[in-house]
């Protein structure tokens, strides 16, 4: 394989699993590899197990390839300044911990931190939706990204500069309050009634296993008995199945095939997600909107993302607003680390 002379280590640290990839600055993926962050790891275990990554990382680079940096795509707050983590909801044990602070001066190359999701807009904007609009002809000078899976992320990119905040803690957008009754879902946060206590994959499937839950048995199996698979029922598919163990993967699937409480339930979440964007709509005033994550592939594999930009359009208050498209992720599960990337660069010149 030929080398690039100069590339650039991304790592993308999220709840489950620590990835890394050597990136040059095309933004091609030369190698990557990953470990999984053990059940209840300490911090000293976390930044034992991520340090020895980017160990790998660079003895596969060698000496044919120039590191330029390390870019760090973490999941949680994180101070723009200093790279300290500020309470990560998925990532406890790093609580207070700088990764620049760690790290820097172990290795002969800067290190860069950021929060994921405004890193993911970042690789976004670089590499995937934001360059293919670039390629044909149309405007991106504003790009959010909007991430719909376990949780709801976002961040925003103006001109090829990252909307931060003071602290480098703007743009979380889960947690946009759409619901203030008193009985709203609580979100991990603590509060109420947040876009990703009504919207995300952990609530899709919450709802759906209350929904069910709260059918009467007799209901249930005579909706089971009396219909044929795949019929409007609204019982005939999730009532079937074991209700602690339903997923939002299988709510999708029941709605695809015409479950009538999937459905309903779907229509409530892309309500939500609506009202979120057209909320972001007005914040930021982007020519592109862009949602990644597991829950929107499931909205791409069903044909609902028009759906969703017309709702949006129709929140809209203005022609000003409504001009704007709105896409899926052109990266799949790698936007965080091509963001990464992007602050490398960004620092190499």
């Amino acid at each position: 394989m030929v080398r690039n002379p100069e590339v650039a280590l991304a790592m993308d640290w999220g709840g489950t699993w620590c990835r890394i990839a050597v990136i040059n600055r095309s933004g091609d993926i030369l190698w990557q590899s990953r470990v999984r962050n053990g059940p209840g790891a300490g911090q000293r275990e976390l930044l034992d197990n991520g340090f020895s990554l980017v160990g790998e990382a660079e003895e596969w680079c060698g000496p044919s390839s120039t590191v330029a940096g390390l870019g760090i795509a973490i999941a949680g707050p994180i101070d723009a300044d200093t790279g300290t983590l500020l309470e990560p909801p998925n990532l406890p044990a790093l609580d207070g911990v700088s990764l620049l602070e760690e790290w820097q001066g172990r290795l002969s190359f800067p290190v860069y931190a950021g929060n994921d999701a405004n890193l993911a807009a970042l690789g976004e904007f670089e590499y995937g939706a934001g360059l293919e609009a670039r390629q044909r002809g149309l405007p991106c000078t504003c790009l959010v990204y909007v991430t719909v899976s376990t949780g709801i992320g976002g961040g925003v990119v103006e001109r090829g500069r990252m909307i931060l905040g003071s602290r480098g803690m703007a743009t979380e957008v889960g947690h946009m309050v759409l619901d203030r009754s008193p009985n709203a879902p609580l979100c991990q946060c603590g509060r109420r009634g947040c876009l990703e206590a009504l919207a995300s994959g952990t609530s899709i499937a919450r709802i759906a296993r209350y929904r069910v839950a709260s059918t009467a048995p007799e209901v249930s199996a005579r909706a089971l008995s009396d219909s044929a698979p795949g019929e409007v029922t609204g019982l005939s598919v999730l009532a079937g199945l074991e209700v602690s163990q339903i997923t939002a993967e299988q709510v999708f699937e029941a709605a695809r095939d015409g479950d009538a409480l999937a459905s309903e339930i779907l229509d409530e979440v892309l309500d939500s997600l609506s009202t979120g964007l057209s909320s972001l709509l007005h914040l930021y005033n982007p020519d592109l909107l862009v949602m990644g994550g597991g829950v929107s592939f499931g909205v791409v594999k069903m044909g609902l993302l028009p759906r969703i930009e017309e709702q949006v359009k129709l929140r809209a208050m203005s022609d000003g607003h409504r001009d704007f498209r709105l896409v899926s992720s052109r990266l799949g599960d790698t936007p965080g680390m091509m963001g990464a990337a992007s602050l490398v660069w960004t620092g190499a010149g």
